[in-house]
């Protein structure tokens, strides 16, 4: 699979292209696609680090598009777009957008934006694999008496294994993304008290560009795999207008 730093999905041929080749000028490796299906196809067969992305995508939509890039990848998506409406705003920002950027905008800032944003996400990413690989992430607690270090309960079934970054539910191995196990280990080194989403954001990511859409997926990817109902919480709750509080049951 190829990588690319940036791709830039936009129905303008003309800004998506010359976007495209004012990044790549400047050795941000960029490609551009204008649909729906042009995106997703190319994100099955390429590696992104960031997506640019327009709203409007002829018969589908870019929140459409962000909706199902959620549920699978954790990368930055900037929208870009001449729809100024706070509710578009908003949609696109709740959905899982990181930041909302109107047209007409400047190229050079643009690129300085992007360029921020891929520095401090990537620090973030070689942070915790060296964390990982270093395997210094062991924690036990006082009240998990004869449970190897490595292996802490969430709940009455569901442990998670700090060695291998994974749940276990009986046999049942359920796998963590990278920056899913660093969030639910942030929250249970914090359990019992309410951790603001701010200090998520700084703390887990160490991003000022990553924006609480990408947070609140990432706490619902997290809810579907250790509650039983995910829309009715036991263990990961949220404290509106504030953050989220991870509660012990055991």
């Amino acid at each position: 699979m190829e990588q690319y730093k940036v791709l830039i999905i936009d129905d303008d041929e003309v800004i998506a292209q010359s976007t495209a080749e004012y990044f790549n000028m400047f050795d941000v490796k960029s490609a551009y696609v204008t649909g729906y299906d042009e995106a997703v196809a190319f994100l099955e067969k390429n590696l992104v680090s960031l997506m640019l992305l327009d709203i409007n995508l002829g018969e589908r939509t870019g929140f459409d598009l962000c909706k199902r890039v959620r549920e699978n990848y954790d990368m930055p998506i900037l929208f870009i777009s001449a729809r100024s409406s706070d509710d578009d705003v908003l949609i696109a920002l709740n959905i899982g957008g990181d930041d909302y950027i109107k047209k007409p905008f400047t190229l050079s800032i643009l690129l300085a934006k992007v360029k921020a944003i891929l520095e401090r996400y990537e620090k973030a990413k070689e942070a915790l694999l060296q964390a990982e690989a270093a395997n210094n992430i062991k924690v036990a607690h006082s009240d998990n008496k004869g449970v190897d270090d490595t292996q802490i309960a969430l709940t009455e079934t569901i442990i998670m294994d700090t060695a291998k970054h994974k749940l276990r539910k009986g046999s049942e191995e359920i796998g963590l993304k990278a920056m899913e196990y660093k969030l639910l280990k942030y929250l249970y080194d914090h359990s019992g008290r309410v951790v603001t989403k701010d200090e998520l954001l700084k703390e887990v990511w160490d991003d000022e560009f990553i924006g609480e859409g990408t947070l609140a997926v990432h706490i619902r990817h997290l809810r579907e795999k250790t509650e039983e109902d995910p829309k009715a919480p036991r263990l990961i709750k949220t404290i509106w207008g504030v953050g989220y509080i991870l509660e012990r049951t055991l």
